[in-house]
């Protein structure tokens, strides 16, 4: 039995557990070595939660432990990137905040994760009323963004570091940090927004389970 709940996809996801702590001490390192590489692997992670998907679902794997671990895996690897955004963006250096916000601002945090808090709990609600409220297209793109926004803050912050050191003033690293920080920005806009959003979406969806009738 237990042999069969560790199949592929499930190594994969643990895998990507395993990941996370080690992301977190990358990240908040001030070794732009360990900065690239709390960037590569954070790549890996994220490429795996496709992959143990997809041969979860082609090779008929999709099991119990794998539903209940996956979703576990995506929050703490959103928690081990962002937490540390958090800490590295209020120490107070030149070079540590996030581009077109500064300082990470706490409300940021606070919707995310209270998003994420609030449906895991209204997926057991409804699961103890016998519905399984399956991941919206909006939580997707959601995800998707957050995504987005992790990577290209990951890499921004070795390579201002890199360019600052070197005294980089050519035109490309102009173009690339301007690139870079416009990324940045936007892609946690709209993170932002379609959280607010992907929330509203399930609840309207769902309405009737929390006694609101059209």
């Amino acid at each position: 039995m237990i042999g069969s709940r560790l199949n592929l996809p499930n190594v994969i996801t643990f895998a990507r557990i395993a990941s996370c702590p080690l992301i977190f001490w990358l990240a908040i390192s001030l070794d732009v070595g360990a900065q690239f590489w709390a960037f590569g692997l954070f790549i890996v992670a994220g490429l795996s939660d496709a992959w143990d998907g997809y041969v979860a679902r082609r090779y008929d794997l999709i099991t119990d432990l794998g539903k209940l671990l996956d979703p576990f895996a995506d929050k703490l690897l959103l928690a081990s990137t962002l937490i540390p955004f958090y800490l590295i963006s209020h120490r107070g250096g030149p070079l540590d905040p996030v581009p077109w916000w500064g300082p990470l601002p706490t409300w940021v945090l606070v919707v995310i994760f209270g998003r994420e808090i609030f449906i895991t709990a209204f997926r057991s609600y409804a699961a103890r009323h016998g519905d399984v409220i399956p991941a919206g297209k909006a939580g997707k793109h959601k995800a998707l963004l957050q995504m987005l926004f992790i990577g290209g803050l990951l890499l921004w912050y070795p390579l201002v570091e890199l360019a600052e050191a070197g005294d980089w003033s050519g035109n490309a690293w102009w173009v690339i940090s301007q690139f870079l920080q416009g990324w940045i920005g936007v892609t946690l806009i709209v993170a932002i927004v379609l959280t607010v959003y992907s929330l509203l979406d399930y609840l309207w969806s769902y309405r009737t389970l929390i006694g609101i009738r059209d």
